[in-house]
């Protein structure tokens, strides 16, 4: 077996696809529901914006009949499939593909279409090989691969509106995570940056719950075909993360950003501003319509628990530093953070 890799160029494949010099291989193609109109658009939107997406491998050998080289799809089916759609105009750009939205390819401008068809994609080509050593091949890899996590397991299962929504709020805020450092470069790898969206929609949904792999999970599905709720879920969560960068600012670099303390903050202002579903019963605070009272205030008594979590000084707030310690995604310990921020940005802290 042989393995080279190589780049060729949309039109380039394009081409081999429309002589059929480039075809699918049903055996390799891993079963599973075909992409959603709003994943093929994404998708097409990573190449627009000259972003890589991962390699895809052809098995070549010799049509006897025809004596040219004939190229079998074994992985990256869908991905080639939604470009050679695109470009056919079987389908129209959505919203996840800002600047483009409602557009097919022979509406584009004419050097976005020239950008498309020259993008490279990156291959590996197999020759000399029965079917027996691509499988090996694949299963080789696959060994020295770290298992999916929870996150990285949604992501994969699911391409639905849901996905897409998550895909979409990180496009716009996802560098607030690393840049505030609320999630390491590590954890953005393994898709920590997802879930804390996806964790965040679930309390905009039932208010503070313990979060579990099912729960989050649920939304995916429940939210496959249709997400109705998701202007309602993106005005809220941009707006919440707005008021933080904007008029918070100040908070940056403390114990506010320890990754289950920020998504206490969030929920705060959520509730502080649109309410969440019980969180007034529980914590004895109906929503005030705004995110914070005074911004001064709000910055200040944010600071105060700060400190006293990173001191563990249990002097003044004794169970909040106590539910801030123990960390985790608890509900017992979400709802004392949660009224003691809310107390924070209404100014009740001196």
């Amino acid at each position: 077996m042989k393995i080279e890799e190589g780049k060729y160029s949309i039109a380039e494949l394009l081409d081999w696809y429309r002589k059929k010099d480039l075809v699918a291989n049903e055996e390799y193609q891993r079963a599973g529901r075909l992409w959603p109109t709003s994943a093929k658009s994404y998708f097409i939107d990573t190449i627009l914006k000259s972003f890589p997406f991962p390699k895809v491998y052809f098995h070549e050998k010799l049509d006897k009949a025809t004596k040219r080289p004939r190229r079998e799809i074994v992985d990256g089916q869908q991905r080639l499939n939604c470009i050679f759609d695109f470009v056919d105009g079987k389908f129209a750009l959505g919203k996840n593909a800002p600047g483009y939205e409602g557009q097919r390819f022979a509406g584009l401008p004419e050097n976005t279409q020239e950008d498309f068809l020259t993008y490279t994609v990156s291959v590996d080509v197999i020759r000399n090989a029965e079917r027996a050593d691509i499988l090996q091949m694949f299963r080789r890899m696959n060994a020295y691969t770290l298992p999916l996590n929870d996150a990285e397991k949604r992501h994969s299962e699911y391409f639905g509106e849901f996905k897409d929504w998550v895909n979409t709020m990180l496009d716009q805020f996802g560098q607030l995570f690393t840049d505030w450092n609320i999630l390491t470069s590590r954890l953005v790898v393994r898709m920590a940056d997802a879930e804390l969206i996806t964790d965040l929609a679930l309390a905009i949904e039932e208010g503070i719950v313990s979060t579990s792999p099912a729960k989050l999970k649920s939304l995916y599905a429940r939210y496959e075909s249709a997400f109705p709720r998701r202007d309602e879920f993106t005005e809220k969560l941009s707006s919440t993360f707005e008021a933080i960068t904007i008029g918070l600012s100040e908070i940056q670099g403390t114990y506010a950003m320890r990754t289950h303390v920020f998504h206490s903050l969030v929920c705060a202002l959520l509730h502080n501003k649109y309410g969440l579903p019980g969180v007034a019963e529980a914590i004895d605070m109906p929503p005030t319509g705004s995110f914070y009272t005074d911004r001064e205030s709000a910055i200040y008594g944010i600071k105060q628990l700060a400190v006293a979590h990173e001191s563990k000084d249990t002097s003044q707030f004794p169970d909040y530093v106590a539910a801030a310690l123990e960390g985790g995604n608890r509900a017992a310990q979400r709802t004392t953070r949660i009224k003691w921020l809310c107390r924070a940005l209404r100014g009740e802290i001196r």
